[in-house]
């Protein structure tokens, strides 16, 4: 993978749940994390006490934290409604010359920052909610 505009990575979200995606940031940092807990089915007599590990169990996970701009106003109102309901939301995250990473997720944080010469920013944090998906750009 070539260097890419980071302007270029997107965060949408389908506030309706029509299957609509619009984007309401674009990320100046990010962070995406996929997880897999291992469950552990070692037993006395495993081979040489070395720990054995039961293949397709266990519980996965994904987790996007990212720091950005509101796209607009309505961006924003949308963003903080559905934190303050606790909603769960499908989101997406367009990662450029790489593909999308698409499922619902919840916003377990928000944070909002700005200096005293620039623009609002804000941090936010989604746990996946359900089933992710990943395609290929």
């Amino acid at each position: 993978m070539t260097a890419q505009k980071g302007k270029d990575l997107l965060l949408k979200l389908d506030s309706t749940g029509e299957g609509n995606f619009t984007t309401v940031a674009g990320l100046r940092s990010r962070a995406i994390s996929f997880n897999a807990r291992a469950v552990d089915v070692t037993h006395a007599e495993s081979a040489g006490r070395w720990r054995e590990l039961l293949e397709g169990a266990g519980i996965r996970s994904a987790a996007i934290t990212g720091r950005g701009i509101f796209r607009d106003a309505s961006s924003d109102e949308s963003v903080r409604s559905i934190f303050f309901a606790g909603s769960i939301r499908n989101w997406q995250v367009v990662i450029p010359s790489f593909g999308t990473v698409s499922g619902p997720f919840q916003i377990t944080a928000l944070e909002f920052a700005g200096d005293h010469d620039g623009e609002v920013t804000f941090d936010l944090a989604l746990e996946s909610a359900g089933e992710i998906s990943f395609t290929v750009a």
